[in-house]
């Protein structure tokens, strides 16, 4: 027998890239934490170093919940397998905000470019499609990007 309160359930897609910036696997942590106290379940897609990160920072899987390859992940919503309410893509390059731009055109989701990094404002203003920035220059210290979701509260929406 399904549940119908499971089927109801809002979830959200974490898009990790490289984690080449530290702030990453931190803030990546802490949103899956404030989206399961607002009851939306939180699945964290990314390359093996990405996921491996947050397997390792959170082995009992408190916050971290499913964790899947970003490829496999992108390949599922394009193939219309599964979507999601809302999308978190981690963009410090060009690369990332290649995924967001792909995640824009096959899912349904409403899109947020969590941005950060020394150069954020150049990568910033090279986003072209519709999506909520949240976007601060944070390398090391993850606070910048912590009070900017605190003030967006996404999952509050």
């Amino acid at each position: 027998m399904i549940d119908p309160t499971a089927a109801s359930q809002k979830t959200a897609i974490l898009v990790l890239g490289c984690p080449q910036v530290p702030v990453q696997t931190s803030i990546a942590l802490y949103l899956a934490h404030r989206l399961r106290q607002a009851g939306i379940t939180p699945v964290m897609a990314g390359n093996r170093s990405a996921v491996t990160l947050l397997v390792v920072a959170d082995p009992e899987r408190r916050y971290l919940g499913e964790a899947i390859d970003l490829d496999r992940a992108i390949g599922q919503i394009s193939e219309k397998k599964r979507d999601f309410d809302l999308c978190f893509v981690f963009i410090h390059n060009d690369a990332g905000v290649s995924y967001a731009a792909t995640m824009s055109a096959i899912s349904n989701a409403k899109l947020y470019a969590v941005i950060y990094g020394e150069h954020y404002d150049t990568v910033a203003a090279s986003i072209d499609f519709p999506c909520t920035n949240i976007a601060a220059k944070a390398v090391h210290n993850p606070m910048p990007l912590k009070k900017l979701l605190d003030e967006e509260a996404p999952w509050a929406a």
